[in-house]
């Protein structure tokens, strides 16, 4: 009874430390801004729901397409999470993390550096599932509780 007790509660410390590397990877591949199919399937389900400011994006297709439109807002980019609270149950976790997002907007004809910079700080709320391969997200929503300077325009063409 006790071995069992000690091997479950393995097993979720197991689970809680991949599903937080999992959010870690994912802010930080943000930044590194490389979007591709591998990224894609190494972070997300094939059905990947996710929400922001910028609309909802199903699938995979949908959030690299939504990803690639974003780049072009930004000359860099830097993502900070924190506070990761996971509820497992059993191959399935809710995950809510805060974040702190900061954008140097894309040059726009001589605009100084911090004239060009867009802050904002909220959190994710995210249904994590464990596959073959590993954790991935399955669901995902941002949701913006403050804001500093002047936000990103999406470009007519995107």
């Amino acid at each position: 009874m006790e071995q069992q007790r000690m091997s479950n509660q393995l097993r979720a410390l197991t689970d809680r430390a991949d599903i937080t590397s999992l959010v870690d990877r994912w802010l930080a591949s943000l930044d590194d801004r490389r979007f591709d199919a591998g990224w894609a399937r190494s972070m997300f389900t094939e059905d990947i729901r996710s929400e922001d400011p910028m609309g909802e994006h199903v699938g995979i297709a949908g959030h690299l397409e939504s990803m690639r439109k974003l780049l072009v807002m930004f000359e860099r980019t830097q993502h900070v999470g924190m506070n990761h609270i996971i509820d497992l149950d059993g191959d399935v976790a809710r995950v809510r993390w805060n974040s702190i997002n900061t954008h140097v907007l894309a040059s726009q004809g001589g605009a100084e550096e911090s004239e060009r910079l867009f802050t904002s700080g909220g959190h994710f709320d995210a249904d994590v599932v464990r596959t073959a391969e590993g954790w991935r997200f399955q669901r995902m929503s941002l949701h913006v509780t403050w804001t500093s300077g002047e936000p990103p325009v999406l470009p007519a063409d995107a």
